[in-house]
């Protein structure tokens, strides 16, 4: 009976983790997939997969197109996204700072996490003329190729740091630094400078600048951003780099934090 018992609960486990890896499949990119082509991602049996489809459906987590026979994440998922970013005290205290950014600036700001050696963006205040960035609401982005990432990088323990440089730099452009020893010491001359700058090193055709933000146990978990393209703004421009160290700033003291 206990092995039996036990064996149950090993598989509701499993299904609860397989069911979350089915929704986190789902992108900005690929917003919309069939049976077989979560199953073949997942490396999970077309039955399974379908199985799972169905029981979050009934939930409201993923929606069948009737026509498309594909599916795509529900309205339950807007819903809780909201409850999340409403009740983020990072969102309400840089949301008034990042459209004063936006008006002064004139380009798309950001506020970035740090999650799982990555960047994760949580909120954003777009500009009248926005490109079309990787940089949405909830979109994990590299640390080293990301203005955000390389500044919440660079205040990060040595510990932290060296464990991001074991997994490997992935080039994305020409302009990718790939190289560990490149990497440490730009890292450095940020955290010297309290800011960093990414020109094309993510996706052509995209720069951006960003600032740490301290939370009140004087910790840089988040930074704030300004991206757009490199035909229209100049991340290098002493200005804009004032500008977004100033909202950086500010949205620090609004989460606690007075040293600077």
């Amino acid at each position: 009976m206990f092995m039996e018992t036990k064996n149950n609960q090993d598989y509701l486990l499993s299904s609860v983790k397989n069911a979350l890896r089915l929704l986190r499949s789902f992108s900005i990119d690929e917003p919309e997939k069939k049976v077989t082509d979560l199953a073949s991602s997942l490396g999970l049996g077309k039955s399974t997969v379908s199985r799972l489809l169905a029981t979050l459906a009934s939930e409201g987590f993923v929606y069948k197109d009737p026509e498309t026979q594909k599916y795509r994440l529900g309205l339950t998922i807007l819903n809780l996204n909201t409850i999340v970013t409403s009740n983020l005290e990072i969102n309400r205290e840089s949301q008034p700072v990042l459209q004063k950014l936006v008006n002064e600036v004139g380009e798309t700001a950001h506020i970035a996490v740090l999650e799982n050696m990555g960047v994760v963006y949580l909120n954003r205040v777009e500009c009248k003329h926005p490109v079309q960035i990787l940089s949405h609401i909830g979109r994990r982005n590299p640390l080293h190729c990301t203005s955000s990432g390389k500044v919440i990088l660079a205040h990060q323990k040595e510990e932290i740091i060296e464990q991001f440089f074991e997994e490997g730099l992935q080039k994305y452009t020409m302009n990718t630094i790939a190289d560990p020893d490149d990497l440490r010491n730009i890292l450095k001359t940020v955290k010297e400078q309290r800011y960093a700058v990414s020109v094309e090193e993510l996706r052509e055709g995209v720069a951006s600048v960003a600032a740490p933000i301290w939370d009140y146990t004087g910790k840089v978990m988040y930074a704030v951003s300004v991206v757009g393209p490199v035909h229209r703004m100049n991340p290098h421009n002493p200005a804009l780099i004032n500008k977004v160290k100033s909202a950086a700033k500010e949205i620090s003291e609004r989460l606690g934090y007075w040293k600077h």
